[in-house]
């Protein structure tokens, strides 16, 4: 009951994120899953995945359409690309190693954040 109930305010936390900044996966969920749960980084990138199955992501989605902030064609087209792209790394990343991958994902937030700060 203890995991159960974890999980669930680690979900309300990167829903709130999710909701509010846009992120929620790759900034809170998967870090959480890798050093507090102790899954490997692939489990934490598959499990993300998985809890944002369009169900999740289609209400918030649907509150920022309501406040006339999603652009509907251009959100069709990157989803059709998303797909194809994500079928891509997924099939990839099976064969980078746990640590490297661990490198690569804390690499790109932290150029992402540096970005984000300084331009």
């Amino acid at each position: 009951m203890m995991m159960a109930s974890s999980y669930i305010l680690i979900g309300i936390v990167t829903g709130i994120c999710s909701g509010f900044l846009g992120l929620g996966g790759g900034f809170i969920l998967i870090p959480a899953m890798v050093y507090f749960y102790g899954m490997t980084q692939l489990q934490a990138q598959g499990t993300s995945l998985a809890v944002m199955i369009p169900p999740i992501t289609f209400l918030a989605a649907l509150r920022y359409y309501h406040n006339g902030n999603v652009k509907v064609g251009m959100a069709a087209f990157i989803a059709c690309g998303f797909v194809i792209g994500c079928l891509i790394g997924a099939h990839y990343v099976h064969s980078i190693p746990d640590a490297v991958l661990k490198k690569i994902f804390g690499a790109v937030l932290l150029a992402t954040s540096l970005k984000m700060i300084l331009f």
